[in-house]
């Protein structure tokens, strides 16, 4: 298990802005999804377009960069180098979002403010964690995925401003030949490695894991770096069998990831079916059913086929192993700040009293069922199912949103 200090933690009032906006973002994703019309979805509709960069921008990308704040010097054991930087983040993150989204939406003028404004934010971010690392004297395998993934941020978001200027009509560029490799650059590169490094350390910490080996992680991390260089070098050079190598090592690499979190699970101490080990659960088998999905979408030409997979990539991989994330990330921070002083000295609450049980439970439930609604509404391209899943997806939402609340707030 890798060691965790606390001595270099932020103090929480940085940290508690990203969970907040995360979870608002979280609720505006699931009402956006309203919209959607199931018989014309494609990776092209300026609705698909707007809602990827509101979730993934609002939401993921959000809460990661808090968490990052929080878990980058704990794990590396330096201090941040800037610290306050990170009260500049959100706010330029939270602008470039909602300016990207109604850029692609409505006013294309304005995607190149928005661009540059979530590359500044992103910038400050990258900046600040690089040197960071900076100050380590000696690497493990979460310190090289972070250093990974923040390299393949880097270039994503680069990708990402030339797009948005192209799109805009600022600048003469071929769209389409950059899409592929600043998808891979930010979903592979930068939030999937992220949370294979960092899942390294989450893990064991709240399962009480014990005695498994790393190396399924260091062949996932080589995979996924390869996979991500070689779509980037696919979607620069129009070279269309490094492209389906690229693929193919990407699913290869999440298949191992998922193993080695399978052998952390068995390894567990902690054996208790909360709320975090659900929403684990079901992140690590929507990944699967992704997999599948996306597999078979390269040898089956039927474009729902893909968006299902990517759908179930993100509200179903990366929200659950995110929003499970928060229920245990949440009350510790909170509890170590506010509880730890008056240990010995008066009676102060456990962690799982720190945590809505009724709240949470409903954020589970609905936000799965919404999942697997929408994710069949787009395979069968049923615009009633997207209505009916969107519906639920917006009650668990707002059950997130009253949770991250009521544990920040706890006393």
């Amino acid at each position: 298990m890798t060691p965790i200090s606390q001595e270099f933690a932020p103090p929480f009032k940085l940290i508690a802005p990203f969970f907040i906006i995360g979870a608002i973002f979280y609720v505006l994703s699931s009402l956006f999804i309203f919209s959607f019309d199931a018989e014309s979805l494609s990776f092209l509709d300026p609705h698909v377009i707007s809602f990827v960069h509101l979730f993934l921008l609002g939401f993921v990308m959000m809460v990661i960069f808090g968490a990052m704040a929080q878990l980058v010097p704990v794990v590396l054991e330096v201090g941040h180098f800037g610290v306050e930087l990170f009260y500049a983040i959100w706010p330029l993150l939270l602008l470039g979002t909602l300016l990207m989204f109604f850029g692609f939406l409505y006013s294309g003028a304005l995607l190149p403010y928005g661009g540059v404004v979530v590359l500044i934010s992103m910038m400050i971010f990258v900046g600040e964690i690089f040197l960071t690392i900076n100050k380590v004297k000696k690497f493990n395998v979460v310190m090289s995925s972070v250093l990974l993934s923040n390299t393949f941020l880097f270039f994503g978001v680069i990708f990402g401003l030339v797009m948005a200027l192209g799109y805009a009509g600022t600048i003469a560029v071929d769209i389409h030949a950059l899409l592929k490799g600043h998808v891979y650059l930010v979903i592979g590169g930068y939030i999937s490695i992220t949370l294979m490094g960092l899942s390294v350390v989450l893990l064991p910490m709240f399962g009480l894991s014990h005695g498994f080996s790393l190396k399924p992680l260091h062949r996932a991390l080589y995979l996924m770096s390869s996979s991500v260089v070689l779509v980037v070098l696919a979607s620069l050079f129009d070279i269309q069998v490094l492209e389906y190598i690229g693929y193919a090592l990407s699913v290869l690499s999440l298949f191992i990831y998922f193993y080695q979190a399978y052998t952390i699970y068995r390894t567990r101490a902690r054996k208790e079916n909360d709320i975090y080990a659900k929403s684990l659960t079901f992140a690590y088998i929507a990944l699967v059913a992704s997999l599948v999905l996306g597999s078979l979408s390269l040898f089956i030409e039927y474009e729902p086929l893909l968006l299902s997979a990517a759908w179930l990539m993100f509200f179903g991989f990366f929200g659950f192993a995110i929003t499970g994330h928060i229920y245990k990330i949440i009350p510790f921070l909170v509890w170590f700040e506010r509880f730890a002083p008056l240990v010995g000295k008066q009676k102060v609450p456990m962690l799982v009293d720190m945590l809505p049980e009724k709240s949470s439970d409903a954020q589970f439930v609905f936000s799965s069922i919404g999942v697997v609604l929408v994710a069949f509404a787009i395979l069968t391209q049923n615009s009633e199912f997207i209505n009916a899943g969107a519906s639920f997806l917006f009650v668990g939402g707002i059950a997130l949103f009253r949770s991250v609340l009521y544990m920040i707030n706890y006393k």
